[in-house]
């Protein structure tokens, strides 16, 4: 009898150190949407021309953000953001162009790696943008006239492809990665890991991409490509290879991915199936497909009953791009919601993005937090979950919101944010204040039309302020009514700039 008791005792011990064990290691899988609009989710605007229900659901089961934020207006530098936990102006403003070189330098430490030591496995798949250590046999030969200019790019001769592709994400600690590197821009190809699937071999011409398309531009910049490369098959096989992926884990062992989304930035390219299930276009379909996706990884998850003790957190790179303005006009559907600005602008709607945290047994279903959020923020608060070590020197500017997603109605955490895109324009927000160091958070020109249309008008100070909290549409500047607090908000600005950790 008494070596029964032992035996159950020993059998509860064992399942409660798993279930701790399975706490403390949750499955981690970020998914990074590329140019989608604070507008774009059906469950945070009333008015919205797109149905997303499985972002509504995903919602509805976690933590939405009302004013979370991407570090930059623009994909590469919002992309280092997050994966380092470092405001990308430390390192850069710009996005890095077509085989351009990594942005991380060697003392850099990023998400996967932190995890790694943890006994994570990791993954990217999809976009990456973030460089590689290309090497080529010569300067680019090729010429072709883009944009009202003349362009000279790499040819597939002009590029040693002999060896495998290093400086990628798995030089920044990442097990595996699949995907096209960047939708819009060369090599036109699939990489696994280090390698490519086919070798490019023939020229894409921007001029001639050989498909349709019902909005925008297609944005290609020319470049080697795979002969037959079709872009409408990029998504498709993007999310076969992610639902393939969580397929293969296994409980036992806790699993890292980042599924950064092609979509849906321009190409603005819906599968035939998608086509007319919006009321905002192509852009709405492409949206509408962008949401199946995250449906297909949602329910992978529960298939494989990995969902419970998986943390999904869902945001996007920036605000929407330039296109959304006529978007607005046509069909009634703002992709930036009601915040002033697009893609790149320091207005909101550069930076103020969709953020939604599900975290079953964890985070109380269909909550809804106010707190001011961060991207760069998610690495420190992986590390508070995974009960991981940070160095003082690993992710600067993060700071770990965990609090808030044990109690929505936290504040506090967090009440100065840096937002910037190129380097002359900042802003600083503290609080409900919102400082801006020009006349204007502009950088994406809004046309006549669209201003009209929104009674929005331009400011003739050399500087801005706002009260988000009575004016999140930035209608009202306040700068020359509170003097005294624009000199606080520089000087917040210049001690946040020149903190004593400014990187190479």
């Amino acid at each position: 009898m008494k070596n029964r008791i032992l035996n159950v005792v020993a059998l509860l011990l064992c399942v409660l150190s798993n279930i701790n064990a399975q706490t403390s290691k949750p499955n981690i899988i970020i998914i990074y949407a590329d140019d989608m609009g604070y507008g774009d989710l059906n469950c945070q605007n009333p008015n919205s021309k797109i149905p997303t229900p499985n972002l509504d659901q995903l919602a509805a089961e976690g933590m939405r953000f009302t004013d979370a934020h991407s570090s930059s207006g623009i994909c590469s530098p919002s992309r280092f953001a997050l994966l380092t936990g470092t405001y990308h102006w430390r390192r850069t403003h710009n996005i890095v162009n077509a085989f351009g070189k990594p942005m991380f330098n060697d003392s850099d430490v990023t998400i996967p790696e932190l995890l790694k030591t943890k006994g994570y496995v990791t993954a990217a798949i999809g976009k990456w943008h973030l460089g590689w250590d290309w090497k080529f046999n010569r300067e680019p030969t090729g010429e072709v006239l883009q944009w009202g200019k003349k362009r000279k790019f790499y040819k597939p001769e002009d590029v040693d492809w002999t060896n495998p592709i290093k400086g990628g994400p798995l030089g920044q600690g990442f097990d595996y990665y699949f995907g096209d590197g960047t939708i819009n821009f060369p090599p036109y190809a699939w990489i696994e890991n280090e390698n490519f699937v086919k070798l490019p071999n023939t020229d894409m011409d921007p001029n001639n991409v050989g498909y349709g398309i019902n909005e925008g531009s297609w944005e290609f910049r020319p470049g080697p490509k795979v002969k037959g490369w079709n872009p409408y098959e990029v998504l498709p096989a993007l999310t076969k290879k992610t639902v393939s992926y969580i397929q293969k884990q296994e409980k036992d062992k806790p699993f890292f991915l980042y599924m950064a989304l092609p979509s849906p930035h321009a190409p603005i390219i819906p599968n035939d199936e998608f086509v007319d299930k919006s009321k905002a276009g192509p852009y709405g379909d492409f949206m509408f497909q962008t949401d199946w996706v995250v449906g297909q990884i949602l329910k992978t998850l529960k298939e494989k009953a990995l969902d419970q003790n998986t943390i999904v957190i869902f945001s996007a790179d920036n605000g929407p791009e330039k296109y959304a303005f006529t978007r607005a006009e046509k069909f009634d559907h703002y992709s930036m919601g009601d915040f002033r600005g697009l893609k790149r602008d320091v207005w909101e709607g550069g930076h103020h993005v969709p953020f939604i945290v599900k975290w079953p047994g964890h985070i109380m279903e269909g909550t809804v937090s106010n707190a001011l959020v961060s991207q760069i923020d998610i690495m420190s608060t992986i590390a508070e979950i995974t009960n991981t070590p940070v160095n003082t020197n690993v992710a600067p500017d993060s700071k770990s919101f965990l609090s808030v997603l044990k109690d929505k109605n936290k504040t506090g955490y967090r009440d100065v944010i840096v937002h910037n895109t190129y380097k002359d324009t900042w802003g600083i927000r503290e609080g409900k204040w919102l400082y801006i160091n020009k006349k204007t958070g502009q950088h994406s020109k809004m046309p006549d039309s669209f201003k009209k249309l929104k009674g929005y008008k331009d400011f003739n100070t050399d500087n801005l302020l706002f009260n988000l909290e009575k004016d999140p549409e930035q209608r009202v500047n306040l700068s020359l009514q509170h003097p005294d607090k624009i000199a606080k908000m520089e000087k917040l600005l210049k001690q946040e700039i020149n903190k004593g950790y400014l990187i190479d």
